[in-house]
């Protein structure tokens, strides 16, 4: 449902406005999400089920309209290049996680998340584990409201870094990819650096989101073996497959086969860019007073300090590596 009979007219107006506004090519998304936080946080979100449904569709849209702005063999170039990186990056990740979540005596399940939701996908990591280990409701709230925060900030804090070091488009891209959470504030802070940042993180990305699966398939197999069947919850060991990457590869052999659509995949990927900043927005509205409060001390000690430690490790091997970098 659009409409609720507790919320005023111009409120639900205000926001469609705003989401509107959005679509205008002047609008960055660093700017949509900075709105649509600062909505959520004040006058709520009049639309908040529904808008959470449709930023999940349509940031999936979105990245596969992204893929009709690389060819095929680009895409498997690039991934290749990154795989190795993304493993190492992921495996840091979740040690460390795991090892702050247990000093600052964080609740397991809640630490896995963070943990989890920091080293591959950010929200969409966090929903497919949270089934896979039987986490609660609470769990959920706390570590997605801890990576929501921290995904704010990178977008913002991250492109700024970025420019004040002379990254170069493809050494931020592979930054971006691997210190940052989610794949929309991936693309945000890509997309706001350049078209080349965009194009080669959104593939990164997407690389490091496929271990989505092996994780989750990975942490429920362990819940299984390792907890008797009363105290697993009702739905524990199901396993959410991110689909839509395979329809980000397949729009990129289509470009690949049919080279002749250039003017049709020039206009998908505008569409797909916009796309985003919208999304960024609605993602952003879904921010509210008591996302904060269910954020907890302790889990957002854990995921800031595992943010900044592989934002910082990250950054320091692109430097090492890439020494003529201011």
């Amino acid at each position: 449902m659009l409409s609720s009979v507790h919320v005023p007219r111009w409120h639900q107006a205000l926001f469609l406005a705003l989401a509107a506004a959005t679509l205008l090519p002047t609008v960055s998304p660093a700017l949509a999400l900075g709105v649509g936080a600062l909505m959520g946080l004040t006058l709520g979100n009049p639309f908040a089920a529904a808008s959470a449904r449709a930023s999940k569709v349509l940031l999936k849209a979105c990245v596969v309209g992204l893929g009709f702005g690389m060819s095929l063999p680009a895409v498997m170039a690039v991934g290749r290049d990154g795989v190795g990186v993304t493993a190492l990056g992921i495996a840091f990740a979740l040690s460390l996680g795991l090892l702050f979540g247990r000093l600052l005596h964080v609740e397991s399940r809640t630490s896995v998340l963070v943990s989890g939701g920091t080293a591959i996908c950010g929200g969409s990591a966090i929903a497919a584990l949270g089934p896979a280990i039987g986490a609660g409701a609470e769990a959920m709230s706390v570590s997605l409201a801890t990576v929501f925060l921290l995904n704010g900030v990178a977008l913002y804090v991250c492109p700024a870094i970025g420019h004040a070091l002379g990254l170069t488009q493809g050494e931020f891209a592979l930054w971006a990819a691997i210190a940052i959470h989610d794949t929309s504030s991936v693309v945000g802070a890509a997309a706001s650096y350049g078209q080349e940042a965009l194009a080669q993180a959104t593939v990164l990305k997407l690389t490091r989101a496929l271990w989505i699966v092996p994780l989750a398939l990975g942490a429920a197999a362990w819940r299984r073996w390792s907890h008797t069947g009363t105290s697993c919850e009702e739905g524990a060991g199901r396993v959410s497959i991110p689909w839509f990457i395979g329809l980000f590869v397949l729009a990129s052999a289509i470009v690949a086969v049919f080279p002749a659509g250039a003017e049709v995949y020039a206009v998908l990927v505008a569409l797909a860019r916009q796309g985003l900043v919208l999304t960024l927005f609605l993602i952003g509205a879904e921010l509210s007073r008591a996302t904060l409060r269910a954020g907890g001390t302790r889990p957002l000690v854990q995921g800031m300090l595992l943010w900044l430690a592989v934002a910082g490790a990250s950054l320091g091997l692109i430097l090492l590596w890439h020494p003529h970098v201011a």
